[in-house]
């Protein structure tokens, strides 16, 4: 017989790394941070896949939108279909 036992999954609740180590600072001058939560794509990390808290995800998020019209970072990669 096969037991339908419910499995509980235990997932670690990621920590943010600002909250953590005080010593990063969110910057829109440093694109090498700031690259680090952009996908391959270009397009910015979500707070859940980050581990990022709220008040460190919207700052986060300003700093790349200011790096992206300094030229900073790309809005996106070309794609060749």
């Amino acid at each position: 017989m096969a037991y339908n036992r419910a499995r509980r999954t235990y997932h670690r609740r990621k920590v943010c790394k600002f909250c953590a180590d005080s010593s990063l600072k969110i910057d829109y001058k440093d694109p090498r941070t700031l690259r680090m939560f952009t996908t391959e794509r270009g397009k910015i990390i979500p707070r859940r896949i980050s581990g990022n808290c709220a008040k460190h995800q919207r700052m986060l998020t300003l700093a790349i939108k200011r790096a992206r019209i300094m030229a900073l970072l790309p809005f996106t990669t070309s794609v060749v279909r």
